[in-house]
């Protein structure tokens, strides 16, 4: 029987080998990682087993029963990391990072979409945890007490660390810069594994937590000295045309365009919002409006919409940078012309850290949940359902001191898309994705709630004299769902037809301008220079990523969070160039050209923006058009309505 026992290195080379066939397993059932061609998956069949081996080998210095318990632990701990990526993966469509840590707190009131990630097969994940400890407990006499010699340890060290090296190696000849220059996450997952991602993410987040004790004002100037270059003239038929009138942005959660004009079972998903996009009414529809929103997801869209910036490549700026200076839109508007300002949403105020980077942004008044009726009857999901928060807010926005802006945030159609039968006013799609068929439904229930806030509106004689932005945060539906979306759609969900499923769509309705359909290409980083020059504030002085929409010199280059960027001509996504009209790959030779020039400009901008919030350069900023914000001036007090929990 002895010569049968299981010595540690058969133990280790189990678990490393246990460890490495479930992260093969979570790459093709659960990650979608756009794996292609041989080298990519020679890539992915290499990359788990460097730093596996490398934590693991480490522990077989230590002898005895102590050896096989601390191997079982770092594959336990490992398979926790593996898994817990898994779960947010499915939620997300991105990978924990050190940064994503710190917004655990929005964990609570998110718990139950993340349960609904679940899947039945997730014993998987977990199945060689469960054997090892039968075996570490149960059937200890099947173990050797034989350790490995120690002079052999660093010899396997050695080989794991020489893996990793060839696996890069290999990564940097497929994809150059992969260290230095990819803002993608699944791009680094997929050529260095999560493991190593984790180690990336680490060293990554020290020197970025370095960077403002670093940065000085010559960052500043490097920094406005690229801003400048984008800034375009406003049209001069639209500069301070919305002067000193009301501004009410209506922020439409999880919101895609692609259901407008889409019908299921015969009816209209979104007929209200198919009336706005007709352009045969008050409001301006762009059609070729994209989110540009990271990990931060609403709260990225918040940063950007008012401040013209990306979020960060790794977490929320909400939660990470909530001590930085800000030249946000709420307080400029304050500022230059006596704007009273206001968030309004169905969430308690310390979601998403809102009630300290509000203050920051200048925001004087902040109607959380605690200003609603939070009675069972009226929640569902994430919080207040959305009839009933318009309907709640009406009262607040007429007791505003105009001119105000006014920013209200809606709830319901939130992941996992669920509403109650009384609410649900279309059939489900049923096509057996049940994110899918709910999201249809409570985009329906999000149609009628704005549909019922634009009434309120004209009632209360808030609408004729008053800016109105609707618009989508970031997209609903990740990639994960790209099966159920085909069958809804009837076409092949490719990655340049996802792309186009990231517009989110901006109506704006502009006092003394004709609504209209305009194909020009933007996203939420021009939202901010747009208004600035509506409400007749030149955008010059302030440092802004974004140009104005109504300008004849608007830049239509789209970035997004990852890196990507889509132009009238031109995609890019994971670095393939793909015709805009055809969602082909680009032949034309003077496109790709063009299309490489664009991908450098991009890399720059995203890191100018990184720069921007990691060194909080704007503390350096003498602006003499913008006096610096106390956050000590604002205070957010409960409010004291019955029924709240």
């Amino acid at each position: 029987m002895s010569n049968k026992k299981i010595s540690i290195f058969v133990f280790f080379l189990m678990t490393v080998l246990s460890v490495s066939l479930k992260t093969y397993f979570a790459y093709y059932v659960d990650l979608s990682l756009g794996v292609k061609g041989l080298v990519q998956n020679l890539i992915l069949l290499m990359n788990p087993y460097s730093l596996v081996a490398l934590i693991l080998s480490a522990l077989l210095f230590f002898q005895g029963k102590k050896a096989y318990w601390l191997v079982f632990t770092g594959g336990t701990l490992l398979t926790l990391l593996l898994y817990s990526n898994v779960v947010y993966f499915r939620f997300f469509s991105d990978f924990l990072t050190f940064s994503t840590l710190n917004q655990v707190s929005n964990v609570e009131s998110m718990s139950g979409a993340l349960w609904s990630s679940f899947q039945w097969y997730d014993f998987f994940y977990f199945l060689d945890t469960i054997l090892y400890l039968v075996l570490l407990t149960v059937k200890r006499e099947w173990l050797s007490v034989k350790t490995v010699k120690r002079k052999f340890v660093p010899v396997l060290m050695g080989v794991s660390i020489a893996l990793f090296f060839i696996n890069l190696a290999f990564a940097e000849m497929d994809r150059p810069e992969l260290l230095t220059r990819t803002f993608d996450h699944k791009y680094l997952v997929k050529y260095l594994g999560p493991y190593n991602f984790t180690v990336y993410d680490g060293v990554k987040t020290i020197q970025n937590n370095q960077q403002k004790a670093m940065a000085s004002a010559d960052d500043l100037t490097r920094l406005q000295s690229y801003t400048k270059t984008k800034y375009a003239e406003p049209d001069e038929q639209y500069f301070g045309i919305a002067k000193e009138k009301n501004i009410i942005k209506i922020h439409l959660e999880s919101f895609q365009t692609v259901m407008i004009g889409k019908k299921v079972n015969g009816q209209e998903v979104t007929p209200f919002l198919n009336e706005l996009a007709t352009g045969n009414n008050d409001f301006i529809y762009y059609n070729n409006f994209f989110h540009s929103t990271g990990q931060g997801k609403t709260s990225d869209a918040e940063l950007t919409m008012d401040n013209s910036i990306y979020g960060l490549q790794q977490g929320s700026a909400f939660s990470l940078k909530s001590d930085n200076t800000f030249q946000s839109l709420p307080a400029i508007l304050h500022q230059k012309q006596g704007y009273s300002t206001s968030v309004m949403h169905g969430d308690y105020k310390t979601f998403w850290n809102r009630d300290q980077i509000y203050k920051r942004f200048g925001i004087d008044k902040f109607y959380d949940a605690t200003y609603y009726d939070m009675s069972e009857k009226n929640l569902e999901n994430l919080g207040l359902k959305d009839k009933e928060f318009f309907k709640e807010s009406i009262p607040y926005l007429k007791k505003e001191k105009q001119p105000f802006y006014s920013h209200l945030i809606t709830l319901t159609n939130h992941y996992p898309f669920t509403v109650t039968p009384q609410d649900a006013t279309i059939a489900s799609p049923e096509t057996g994705d049940k994110t899918v068929d709910g999201y249809v439904q409570t985009a329906r229930y999000l149609d009628e709630s704005v549909r019922q806030f634009i009434t309120d509106l004209k009632n209360e004689g808030l609408y004729e004299d008053s800016v109105i932005m609707i618009y989508g945060d970031h997209y609903g539906i990740s990639e994960n769902h790209n099966a159920a979306m085909g069958q809804l759609l009837g076409e092949e969900i490719t990655p340049a037809k996802f792309m186009d499923l990231q517009r989110t769509g901006l109506f704006l309705k502009v006092p003394g301008i004709k609504g209209h359909v305009d194909s020009t290409y933007a996203s939420q980083v021009d939202v901010m220079p747009t208004l600035l020059h509506l409400t007749g504030i030149d955008a010059k002085p302030y440092v802004l990523f974004g140009t104005d929409l109504l300008s004849k010199k608007h830049n239509q280059t789209i970035v997004f969070r990852n890196g990507d960027f889509i132009t009238p001509e031109i995609k890019s996504i994971n670095g393939v160039f793909y015709d805009n009209n055809t969602n082909q790959p680009l032949i034309d030779t003077e496109l790709t050209a063009k299309a490489t020039q664009i991908k450098n400009t991009v890399a720059t901008e995203l890191e100018m923006s990184d720069s921007l919030l990691n060194g909080d350069l704007l503390r350096f900023y003498n602006n003499k058009d913008f006096k610096e914000i106390n956050p000590a001036d604002y205070d957010y007090p409960n409010g004291t309505v019955s029924g709240m929990k």
